[in-house]
């Protein structure tokens, strides 16, 4: 049971809440012609900024991974020239010579002879640097068995920072700067060192450190900073600031065309926009100029038109009202002034609808209960079936424009929906203290599908068109439009036991 399809709640609801800076933002980018804008340049500058430095970076890397493999086969041919000079001394000679080095500063390597090997750690999350290791692994590798084949070797990029340089814990920088210095480019600023360790007798192991040919070669490959990042992401800056001027000056016209509209709409009468921007924008502007100007026609026209008929049905209301004084019957008398007020009412406010402004009736407490009465009187005096289950109670509103409403409904009950069985019009109240004010019919209803159409202008199903001719489709948006003024509310159905449904809900007095 479709009990509350096609519900129309006409009254405003409560304010909308405060929209926080992201959904503003968001509507700004999204829903705005600036904002789109702005994300088409912004997203396409990123793309080629992002495009131009992978290759960049592509290029960047492939010429330090050369290098990369030039510094391997120099150091290992340095470290082999000086592992074969060590090797060819006698063992005590050894001592001699590598502290006359120290001393004199003859060579870039640092060297130890140790007892065992010491442990290296090496830098972490550096493909490059495993890469140069492994190079100079298989230099020395292809060089070593012409000396002594099975040689063990051990080949580490590490940092200078904490580097052990003997199996007792010994420090690269607890060595003095003498001898640390010839190895070393910057003391502030240190370069990864390599060692190399290789057993040239059992339990003698040489121990060679060095800095790299190009020793910051790593550095390159940290592209994404924010010293490269920064240029790039002040020129996007610059981008979108002058795409918002330029897109600002492109829509300022649409604007002006929007808001000119929306006075239309209005119905006031704003001047001709002056024509600027773009050609397409001009043209725009110079289409909705002669809109404007054949509306503003129309309307003079079409209010001209229904002053002059509201003058004229004035005088045979006039008449009416004359010839009704004759009347002997009171109670005659009054029920033809009552409708000879309400027919003057809806005159005198006929060019006033024309021109889009409200009704000018007072709202005030009517009793709908003998409002309904009189209606349910009157259709049985023209021979309708009607039952009526009535109340006390008080509505507070416009007392024509209500009448109107809900004889429209009346109207369409017993027009489309009454057979053997009467039309149903009943009253009451909800839990909210509003006036419930229901007509069932005993007609074929609505199709399910067709429900929540019902209430828009124009709106006419097909059994109705197939029954009436001449009408529009415009009682019930009529009903839906006096309901939503008085902040109440229209419910359509189909009722279980057959039939069609409306039900209004009013505002008590």
């Amino acid at each position: 049971m479709p009990s509350d399809t096609a519900e129309a709640v006409a009254f405003d609801g409560p304010p909308a809440p405060a929209r926080s800076w992201w959904q503003r933002a968001s509507s700004f980018l999204f829903d705005s012609l600036q904002g789109r804008f702005v994300l088409a340049m912004l997203g396409g500058l990123a793309l080629v900024q992002l495009v131009v430095n992978l290759l960049w970076y592509s290029q960047i890397e492939q010429r330090v991974r050369r290098q990369t493999e030039l510094a391997a086969h120099h150091v290992a041919s340095g470290a082999m020239g000086a592992v074969r000079a060590l090797r060819e001394l006698p063992a005590a000679y050894r001592p001699l010579l590598i502290e006359q080095l120290r001393t004199m500063g003859g060579t870039r390597f640092l060297v130890f002879f140790n007892n065992a090997a010491v442990t290296v750690t090496p830098l972490a999350d550096q493909p490059m640097a495993r890469m140069l290791e492994q190079q100079v692994t298989q230099e020395l590798a292809a060089q070593l068995p012409k000396f002594q084949k099975g040689t063990p070797v051990r080949v580490v990029l590490a940092s200078p920072i904490g580097l052990a340089v003997s199996p007792g814990g010994a420090l690269l920088s607890d060595l003095p700067e003498s001898w640390v210095e010839p190895s070393l480019i910057a003391a502030e600023r240190p370069a990864p060192f390599l060692v190399i360790q290789a057993e040239t007798e059992p339990g003698q192991w040489l121990y060679l450190s060095s800095t790299l040919p190009d020793p910051y070669f790593l550095e390159q490959l940290e592209f994404f900073t924010w010293q490269r990042l920064t240029p790039q992401l002040l020129a996007l800056g610059l981008a979108v600031l002058l795409t918002l001027i330029g897109v600002r000056a492109i829509t300022r016209p649409l604007a002006g065309l929007s808001q000119a509209a929306a006075r239309v709409g209005r119905r006031v009468a704003p001047k001709p926009l002056r024509v600027s921007g773009t050609h397409e924008v001009r043209q725009a502007i110079e289409a909705f100029n002669d809109m404007q100007e054949r509306i503003r026609r129309y309307i003079g026209d079409r209010e001209r038109l229904f002053a002059s008929i509201s003058h004229d049905l004035r005088t045979p209301i006039t008449r009416l009202r004359l010839r009704s004084e004759l009347l002997d019957d009171t109670a005659v008398q009054d029920e033809f002034h009552e409708d000879l007020d309400e027919l003057d009412m809806m005159v005198k406010t006929a060019l006033q609808i024309v021109k889009d402004t409200d009704i000018h009736e007072n709202r005030a407490p009517l009793r709908i209960d003998l409002v309904l009465q009189k209606m349910v009187r009157d259709a049985r005096m023209g021979g309708h079936k009607i039952e009526l289950q009535s109340q006390a109670l008080t509505v507070f509103g416009k007392p024509l424009a209500l009448k109107r409403a809900i004889g429209n409904l009346l109207d369409n009950a017993m027009f489309y929906g009454e057979g053997e069985q009467p039309v149903q019009v009943s009253m009451g109240s909800d839990e909210k203290g509003q006036v419930l004010v229901t007509v069932r019919d005993h007609g074929p209803g609505v199709p399910e599908g067709a429900l929540a159409k019902l209430g828009q202008p124009y709106t006419r199903l097909d059994h109705g068109a197939a029954m009436r001719k001449e009408g529009l489709g415009l009682g019930l948006s009529i009903v839906r439009e006096i309901v939503a003024d008085h902040g109440g509310s229209v419910r359509f159905r189909n009722h279980p036991d057959g039939g069609f449904e409306v039900r209004l809900a009013l505002p008590a007095a």
